[in-house]
């Protein structure tokens, strides 16, 4: 079984959220869905949100503290599968997946009992279908273009780019009714993007790779490839991506 997580931002409730997922168990659901059917959860109030009522810098060690306590006490109690994590609103959302709950209040007991300084509560329920973790944790394709654009982001910093400079963007996107192409192109070309070649990949879905001058930063990468990603779904279309080349900024004294 994979583990690797994802941290993202969504709106919950008209309120700014954290989410933090186990991305890798994805892979396992319909095996779980049969062997940890019951959803558990532990919501703490925090102490000193920030404005967004999103985990202050100040009460982050604490939180981390009480994350890495309940995860050992739920391989203490081989209870369960810590799947997901939840900021919003001034509280945090710890999400579990069990195989069974009659030891429930036990594990409770020793994963709080360092914490007893918070307002928390908690429980379970039935959730077969993993509902939980498909519609509140699990990133929607919007959700995991974002994340996948701050990745890019984050990398192109690393090489000493300031993601101000504009420079040509390159994207792709396929499609499986070829019809579509010259209405798909025309659209693109509207929005100043210039149409680089057609191209077919691995599976011989025939596809448009184009570009535009833009900056990469982030939440300008994210409102261009979310305008594509709508642009693609109205001549049923998949986006795949973009790329661009490092382009260091120097200071002249």
């Amino acid at each position: 079984m994979q583990e690797y997580w994802e941290i993202y931002m969504k709106n919950l409730e008209g309120k700014p959220a954290s989410v933090q997922f186990n991305a890798g168990i994805s892979m396992d659901i319909e095996e779980l869905q049969f062997s940890h059917p019951i959803i558990g959860f532990v919501k703490a109030k925090l102490k000193e949100p920030n404005d967004n009522g999103l985990l202050s810098e100040s009460e982050e060690a604490e939180i981390l503290f009480m994350e890495d306590k309940l995860e050992a006490a739920m391989i203490k109690f081989r209870i369960g599968k810590y799947v997901g994590r939840i900021i919003s609103d001034g509280y945090v959302t710890f999400l579990y997946y069990l195989q069974f709950s009659y030891n429930w209040p036990d594990f409770i007991e020793y994963a709080l009992n360092e914490h007893t300084s918070y307002e928390a509560t908690n429980g379970h329920s039935d959730d077969r279908e993993w509902n939980y973790y498909k519609n509140l944790l699990y990133p929607t394709a919007r959700e995991w273009q974002l994340i996948q654009n701050h990745k890019v982001c984050d990398s192109l910093k690393e090489q000493g780019d300031s993601l101000q400079v504009p420079r040509a963007i390159e994207h792709k996107l396929y499609y499986k009714n070829t019809q579509v192409q010259n209405k798909l192109a025309q659209a693109l070309e509207k929005e100043g993007f210039t149409i680089k070649e057609e191209i077919t990949n691995e599976d011989g879905v025939k596809g448009l790779d184009f570009y535009r001058v833009d900056k990469p930063f982030y939440h300008d990468i994210d409102a261009i490839t979310l305008a594509l990603i709508e642009i693609a779904e109205l001549y049923s279309a998949q986006y795949d991506g973009w790329e661009t080349s490092v382009v260091k900024s120097h200071l002249s004294i």
